[in-house]
């Protein structure tokens, strides 16, 4: 009977130790970027290389990704603008692509792509011109709702109105639910294509604050679940000359409580063009553009700040907010210690590609 005992106790430490690897395996990050003229990337941030580079099939400028739950498939919005492709990431194939336009009609979507959390529907915003043959009509935008499971001539299976000018969006907790940030962020409802909220951000009452200037153009809300912006507003109740008449400032969109923060945390005196929120620490938020920087939150505080040897656009952190990783320009992905901001390693594009204006997105396997 001991013996049976000692044998059960061995294999569910085997089968315990099995799991634990299989959990481990699967929690594994990496790190997806695009690069000119049409090249998918997977890196692994822990080896510091690129693991594997997918060409997208047919014409290039990939910009936006974005990737379900289960990090399976990456939809890249490419072709100018005009197609998003689905590629598969274990197997590197093509298996979604939804073309907007046609002979008639020019059909841009201005980075503005998201795919609800299970993967089923990805939504585009759309902007169209009809291409008449002495003129152009130019045509309300929407939010076009597309089947992933519609494979690789996909049309919208419904659309829904939505205002101009839209540069982000990203599924909520709700899984009815989607955010898309332009002037104002707006909360849609996905199945009924109803507004159901506005969060004021051009047009919100703020005393003493003129019009925010917001450059929104990479999605990196994976790690925090928290879709962020830095942002530019004047004070009008100060002079124009006074150092106080400008600032900087940035907005935070919680996905799961539907919530959006601002604040502002220094007087502006250097350009910022994308944030991401430390999922360790969720009243962090780090910045970048020529500069790395580290903002607070809750009390509007600029916490530490460094220059960085070149420009970078996009920007992204690990899962546990010890790493940032910073890319989105020219071909290298720098990585820096969260706390010190001392870089600790690079990983160059192949071929010394271009990833032009490229988001850099996290997935886990």
């Amino acid at each position: 009977m001991r013996t049976l005992h000692l044998k059960k106790a061995r294999m569910a430490l085997v089968a315990l130790c099995c799991a634990a690897a299989s959990a481990s395996a699967f929690a594994a990050e990496y790190l997806l970027t695009v690069t000119r003229p049409n090249s998918l990337h997977i890196i692994d941030p822990a080896k510091r290389e690129v693991v594997r580079s997918i060409a997208i099939p047919g014409d290039g400028v990939p910009g936006s990704i974005v990737v379900p739950k289960d990090g399976k498939i990456a939809y890249v919005l490419t072709n100018r603008m005009e197609s998003v492709v689905g590629i598969e990431l274990d197997s590197g194939k093509q298996v979604f692509r939804a073309d907007f336009s046609s002979p008639e009609r020019r059909i841009k979507g201005f980075f503005a792509v998201a795919v609800s959390e299970d993967g089923r529907e990805l939504y585009v915003h759309q902007a169209p011109v009809v291409l008449g043959r002495s003129e152009y009509k130019v045509e309300d935008t929407y939010i076009a709702v597309f089947d992933t499971a519609d494979g690789l001539k996909a049309k919208p299976r419904r659309t829904f109105p939505a205002p101009r000018r839209i540069s982000l969006m990203a599924a909520t907790g709700n899984p009815d639910h989607l955010i898309a940030l332009g002037w104002d962020m707006y909360l849609f409802n996905t199945k009924s294509g109803k507004l159901e909220k506005t969060f004021p951000v051009r047009h919100w009452d703020r005393p003493g604050l003129g019009e925010p200037d917001v450059l929104a153009m990479w999605g990196t809300f994976e790690q925090a679940r928290a879709l962020s912006t830095p942002y530019y507003v004047a004070k009008t109740d100060v002079p124009p000359d006074s150092p106080e008449a400008f600032k900087a400032g940035i907005a935070v969109f919680d996905l799961d409580a539907e919530t959006l923060k601002t604040v502002e945390f220094e007087n502006a005196q250097t350009a910022i063009f994308s944030s991401v929120v430390n999922p360790a620490a969720r009243n962090e938020a780090f910045l970048v553009m020529n500069q790395l920087s580290k903002v607070d939150t809750d009390t509007g505080k600029l916490l530490k700040r460094v220059e960085l040897e070149q420009t970078f656009y996009a920007i992204n952190i690990s899962g546990d907010g010890k790493e940032i990783y910073l890319g989105g320009a020219l071909d290298k992905i720098a990585i820096h210690d969260a706390e010190t901001f001392a870089k600790k390693g690079e990983i160059m594009m192949p071929g010394g590609a271009d990833q032009a204006i490229g988001w850099l997105r996290v997935v886990k396997r």
